[in-house]
């Protein structure tokens, strides 16, 4: 894991389901457990989200959080 990875986890938003849009970071625990337990997707999505499941698992979410970018509202007023 580089910090190029790990950062982009960070950053990664959900793209489907009930958390569409929220940053991985900020997915609940449950929905991750319940990931693990029925599997993760395939590929770099499925990755991620298996970081984030370790990140929540052993209690380095806080940590990670200087490395959220804010989200950037692109509509305009």
């Amino acid at each position: 894991m580089n910090e190029q990875a790990l950062l982009e986890a960070v950053n990664q938003t959900m793209p489907f389901g009930k958390y569409a849009g929220r940053k991985l970071i900020h997915l609940p625990e449950p929905y991750l457990v319940w990931f693990h337990a029925k599997g993760f997707p395939e590929g770099k999505l499925g990755q991620q989200l298996a970081l984030m499941y370790e990140v929540k698992l052993n209690g380095l979410e806080e940590m990670l959080q200087p490395l959220v970018k804010p989200h950037h509202n692109t509509f305009s007023k």
